[in-house]
């Protein structure tokens, strides 16, 4: 019955998800904020409420591993995405296509990365309650935003002729409400995933950390993989890869949101198998780059060795939080 239930709000996501991508690659031409900031900031934002909702509610319950885990885990799924649009991607492999401005998020990451690391190994001093990664994170997600926005705003808008011929016929108006309509049905429905994970977890009796990790991550993710397709279906590459990197983005803030909710020292309380999460997220971040920088000109078979290698350290990552369990 959990699993029925399951499926049928993932059909929900599947459903609402290919509108989120249509109006927010809409919203990139009617508003001139480019789609690489829209995919980072906008959709983003929206599909990552469900791992926003799961650390409320796993904090409020004491349930630390699962909140870390499901941050983490998302991370590591998201970049695995990748792969997968790799794949549906056609002759050209997906990380020599992007433009440059998504290695500011990468970089950004990576930053985030190194502070998560830090503060699951050594809390260090606090705030009182809160961990000192709290103020940080905030502020290098406002500085992540803002350059990000400059960046696309200095941009050549190579691709505004295409874009007014797929949206021309939209006001801007339907446009902003057609994606608030189908961003909430997309919280609303993946909003009831984490509890259904959870019950599907439970029947397993394996441990928070890699239940966190493997399951539930992966789980709140689902909104990211159907947006994601969906917007590469459209030829939105850039809109694609930016809701990917985005998300990872905002969950590094919904670290510090389940810091602030916590009573006590939330990275103290955390199992230190999290840091092979952190670890193997740096290496997938560090093909992510090379990828973008060497521009593979053709695939190896479905997938180009980059992607290839992204598939080959999520599969490792989840070996080493099951021996680590």
């Amino acid at each position: 019955m959990t699993l029925l239930a399951f499926l049928a709000v993932a059909l929900a996501v599947v459903f609402a998800g290919q509108r989120v991508a249509f109006y927010g690659d809409a919203l990139a031409e009617k508003r001139g904020w480019g789609r690489a900031w829209v995919g980072l900031i906008l959709v983003a934002a929206t599909t990552s409420l469900p791992e926003l909702i799961t650390g409320t509610s796993a904090v409020l319950q004491g349930l630390v591993d699962i909140a870390v885990g499901d941050v983490l885990g998302s991370t590591l799924f998201n970049l695995l995405i990748l792969s997968l649009l790799d794949a549906v991607g056609g002759r050209i492999p997906l990380l020599g296509r992007l433009h440059a401005g998504h290695a500011l998020a990468v970089g950004f990451a990576l930053i985030f990365l190194a502070l998560q690391g830090a503060a699951l190994w050594w809390g260090g001093p606090g705030l009182g309650p809160v961990s000192w990664y709290t103020p940080l994170a905030l502020l290098l997600y406002l500085l992540a935003t803002r350059l990000t926005f400059l960046y696309e705003r200095r941009r050549p808008v190579a691709e505004v002729e295409r874009l007014e011929r797929l949206y021309g016929h939209l006001a801007e108006d339907q446009v902003v409400r057609g994606y608030l309509l189908w961003g909430g049905m997309v919280v609303l429905a993946a909003s009831l995933l984490p509890t259904l994970a959870e019950r599907l977890a439970e029947e397993t009796g394996l441990g928070a950390s890699f239940v966190g990790t493997a399951l539930v991550g992966a789980t709140t993710s689902l909104p990211e993989v159907v947006v994601t397709l969906a917007a590469a279906r459209l030829g939105a590459f850039d809109l694609a890869v930016g809701n990917v990197l985005g998300s990872n983005l905002f969950n590094a803030l919904i670290l510090a949101w389940d810091d602030l909710l916590y009573p006590g020292s939330f990275f103290a309380a955390a199992h230190e198998s999290h840091l092979a999460a952190v670890l193997v997220a740096f290496a997938m971040y560090g093909v992510v780059l090379i990828g973008m920088s060497y521009q593979a000109l053709r695939k190896l078979a479905v997938l180009s060795w980059d992607t290839l290698a992204l598939l080959g350290l999520y599969l490792v990552g989840l070996f080493w939080l099951y021996a680590l369990r």
